[in-house]
């Protein structure tokens, strides 16, 4: 993962994102702390958009208390 300085980032990032190689990433450093890290975009970014609902019908069981408060919480709810 190379890094490279905010100051120079500023000069030569057209030419850092054209050089980018699938999965590569680049740290931008400030002060020689990481601050940024720039990375390609994925495939999944093409993707089909999600579509809600896909998922209905799956869940088979749901316990009859499942939204009510935990007990060890009683102290917090007061």
């Amino acid at each position: 993962m190379p890094t490279i300085a905010i100051q120079d980032a500023q000069i030569q990032l057209a030419d850092i994102i054209h050089r980018l190689m699938p999965g590569e990433e680049v740290v931008i450093t400030e002060n020689d702390r990481p601050v940024a890290r720039i990375v390609p975009v994925g495939e999944g970014a093409n993707a089909a958009p999600r579509q809600p609902g896909t998922l209905r019908g799956t869940v088979l069981y749901m316990a009859p208390d499942f939204d009510a408060p935990l007990d060890d919480f009683q102290e917090y709810m007061q």
